[in-house]
């Protein structure tokens, strides 16, 4: 009989078993169960509210990355209208001088051709008068004496080396 005992069911501590395994189950989940899910719930807000703040975060790394770029090819644009400007100015530059520069010497050598010219005007006067002044002599030497062929000869080279010496 004592087999017996351990194989059958006392309704009392059957009872107070499923008691006992009740109170078990709402004392573990008023003091372990719902401590640990709150703790699990603002674990996950706290992730929930990294990512929320990463996400934010990396947009605004987004949008400042987009702005530098489009801060950058405006820089470049108006670094490249800038120097198109330079270059179009220093070649209107350029040009100016050239045309100065041509003027200018154009009037040096219209200058110069007018001095020349004058210049020469100035030594055929003189030497025409020279020339004059030699006929004249030889005219009254001429006229002085009668000239044979050898007087005739000394006149000649007497008047071309006056001409030598005045040239």
């Amino acid at each position: 009989m004592e087999t017996q005992q351990l194989v059958t069911i006392v309704p009392w501590t059957f009872i107070a078993t499923i008691l006992n395994l009740f109170l078990q189950l709402y004392l573990i989940k008023r003091f372990l169960f719902k401590p640990v899910q709150e703790v699990i719930r603002k674990r996950q807000e706290k992730a929930d509210q990294d990512i929320r703040a990463a996400e934010k975060a990396r947009e605004e790394a987004e949008s400042v990355r987009s702005e530098y770029e489009k801060n950058m090819a405006n820089a470049r644009a108006e670094a490249s209208s800038i120097i198109d400007r330079a270059k179009k100015d220093a070649e209107s530059r350029s040009e100016q001088l050239l045309r100065a520069a041509e003027e200018q010497a154009k009037n040096l050598k219209t200058k110069a051709d007018q001095d020349i010219r004058q210049e020469r005007r100035k030594a055929l006067n003189e030497l025409k008068g020279e020339i004059g002044g030699i006929a004249m002599d030889i005219a009254g030497k001429v006229v002085e004496k009668e000239i044979d062929e050898k007087d005739h000869r000394s006149l000649i080279e007497d008047f071309l080396k006056n001409v030598e010496e005045a040239s």
